[in-house]
């Protein structure tokens, strides 16, 4: 493999996205290491003390990982807006006895100065970052650390900004990834570029080791993305019922349901933009969700836990790329080799 990746042992160039919220699990990313590929532990939505935790049972299996983290680029949601469309979706909530209409607007940064505080005095193989580019002087500290640095962009722009910065290495993700975009500018809907097209536009621009993102679910994308120039690719939304997955049961059905034909882009949930799969919440509250993140987040966030733990699949987001009928019930290494087998 053409890219520093070779030289922390992976020899199958699938690595297993982070995915933050509960479908990463520390036996998810030792799975990957196990299959000759690497995973991801997910930071976001993670204190620094319990991403510490799950680094040292990773650790303690003997295997290479990385870490992602969410690189604050806050959404300011309007006041006005916000008291809105809480009292909009109130009455979602209050069928699980929570009432959000007295929910103070958050706007948190998720840890960040204590989570990169760990990674420089406990380095890990790999950090990863998505959402926004890092202080150049953040990446340098990490690399000198010894950790390989990934950045996440979703256009030639934002490659740039990364490459200027000093990252190692560029994960290209297009806009058919599931769960929140990378993109720098949460305000706009990425446009719908075809993986294969949005390599070859970042590989002509910016000479950096590329991993492909986004809607990659078959031994046939995976292929063409290495064609199209990738190093690698990283797979999410295929893993997401793998055994190891910490998937809850509502979303791990709903991906296997054939009545479930087509994921959207929302912000309903979060504030960002993101691909589901659609549901009720999607279909009422899509239109009407202003840009707000980490605000929508929290506000929401109560009655998805609710939502996801009396199994109803029309409350919660059912993060799901454009490849999620190849998500399958089996083990991650089998899945992964699955889709290394046209290599």
């Amino acid at each position: 493999m053409d890219s520093p990746l070779a030289a922390l042992g992976v020899s199958t160039p699938v690595l297993a996205a982070p995915m933050a919220g509960g479908p990463t699990t520390p036996a998810l990313v030792t799975a990957a290491a196990r299959a000759n590929s690497l995973g991801f532990l997910a930071g976001g939505y993670r204190t620094a003390d319990a991403l510490a935790e799950q680094i040292a049972e990773v650790r303690s299996d003997g295997v290479g990982f990385g870490v992602n983290l969410f690189a604050p680029n806050p959404v300011p949601v309007d006041p006005e807006a916000f008291r809105r469309y809480a009292r909009t979706v109130a009455p979602e909530a209050r069928t699980y006895g929570i009432d959000i209409l007295g929910t103070g607007i958050v706007e948190d940064d998720d840890h960040w100065s204590d989570k990169i505080d760990l990674l420089l005095s406990d380095p890990v193989p790999v950090v990863s970052f998505t959402f926004a580019v890092p202080e150049a002087a953040v990446i340098a500290a990490l690399r000198a650390a010894g950790s390989l640095v990934v950045q996440t962009v979703t256009s030639v722009a934002e490659a740039g900004l990364a490459a200027e910065a000093g990252v190692d290495v560029l994960a290209v993700q297009a806009s058919a990834a599931g769960g929140h975009s990378g993109t720098l500018t949460p305000q706009h809907i990425p446009a719908p570029v075809p993986l294969t097209d949005l390599l070859g536009k970042v590989r002509q621009a910016v000479p950096l080791p590329l991993v492909a993102a986004g809607g990659v679910a078959t031994p046939a994308d995976v292929t063409g993305a290495l064609h199209a120039g990738a190093a690698a690719v990283m797979v999410g939304t295929v893993l997401l019922r793998a055994d190891e997955a910490g998937t809850s049961r509502p979303h791990r059905a709903a991906l296997a349901d054939p009545a479930r034909r087509r994921t959207v882009v929302t912000r309903a949930f979060t504030g960002r933009p993101a691909r589901a799969l659609r549901n009720s919440f999607t279909d009422r509250y899509t239109d009407l969700a202003p840009a707000g993140y980490p605000a929508l987040h929290h506000l929401t966030s109560p009655m998805r836990k609710a939502a996801a733990a009396a199994d109803d699949p029309e409350r919660i987001n059912l993060w799901a790329g454009t490849g999620y009928r190849h998500a399958t019930a089996e083990p991650a290494g089998q899945i992964l080799q699955w889709l290394a087998s046209g290599l």
